[in-house]
């Protein structure tokens, strides 16, 4: 395989006075026209040598190629947004159904679980009215919990390092990966629950993902529990 030698100082100072008049002479290669294929150019798909027209025509299938790929995944990734709105319009809405507030923790966590294919989910709240004070919802809620809850400006993901929460799970054994979500009234609120997304599998939630969803979940769970608390 042979490469092409560096050019010299001054054959480098020769090209560049070449380029800028080819810039300074769009109309060039139209009085010259025979140059096109007389000049012939290094294929990167081979050995063969190709003309100038032959391989600006390369190069203008590469590009092509190029905003092909990257608007296919601008359609996968409207495609996939739009079905994570449906999810979430379609959760929000069951919310909205529930005529008895005790009811809403239950819901909310199924159905995240349904829509969002989250195999285990918990949810507590503490600071609840008096008629609600005795439900499985707002029992055993520990002060750990609650200072790591008010401690969260953002979504906890990532590995289960044995946090006290998971034990609200069904099956904590199996609780690889973890997102936990405080419930806020507001972003300067205190907290006043916790929600809790569990998988076996130990990628499901990393470090390093983004939360724009859990946010929103996060949201909108806080408003909907809010009917469980003391009148402010």
């Amino acid at each position: 395989m042979t490469t092409t030698p560096e050019p010299t100082p001054a054959a480098a100072t020769e090209e560049e006075d070449i380029a800028r008049f080819l810039l300074r002479a769009p109309n060039f290669f139209e009085r010259h026209a025979d140059l096109l294929t007389a000049v012939r150019l290094t294929s990167p798909y081979g050995a063969r040598a190709v003309s100038l027209q032959e391989r600006q025509a390369e190069m203008l299938r590469e590009k092509i190629k190029v905003l092909e790929r990257r608007i296919m995944d601008m359609m996968r990734n409207g495609n996939d947004n739009l079905l994570l709105t449906d999810k979430l319009l379609h959760w929000t809405r069951q919310l909205f159904l529930v005529a008895q507030p005790a009811d809403l923790p239950a819901v909310l966590v199924s159905g995240l679980m349904a829509q969002f294919n989250v195999p285990q989910a918990a949810v507590k709240v503490w600071g609840v009215s008096t008629v609600y004070a005795g439900a499985p919802f707002a029992q055993g809620v520990g002060e750990d919990v609650r200072s790591f809850a008010a401690s969260l400006t953002a979504p906890y993901c990532g590995v289960n390092t044995g946090f006290g929460a998971v034990q609200w799970l069904d099956e904590p054994a199996n609780a690889a990966s973890l997102a936990l979500v405080a419930l806020r009234e507001s972003a300067e609120a205190p907290a006043f629950g916790l929600l809790v997304l569990a998988s076996p599998d130990s990628q499901r939630y990393e470090a390093d993902m983004a939360t724009d969803l859990l946010e929103r979940v996060g949201d909108l769970a806080s408003a909907a529990l809010s009917r469980l608390r003391d009148a402010r």
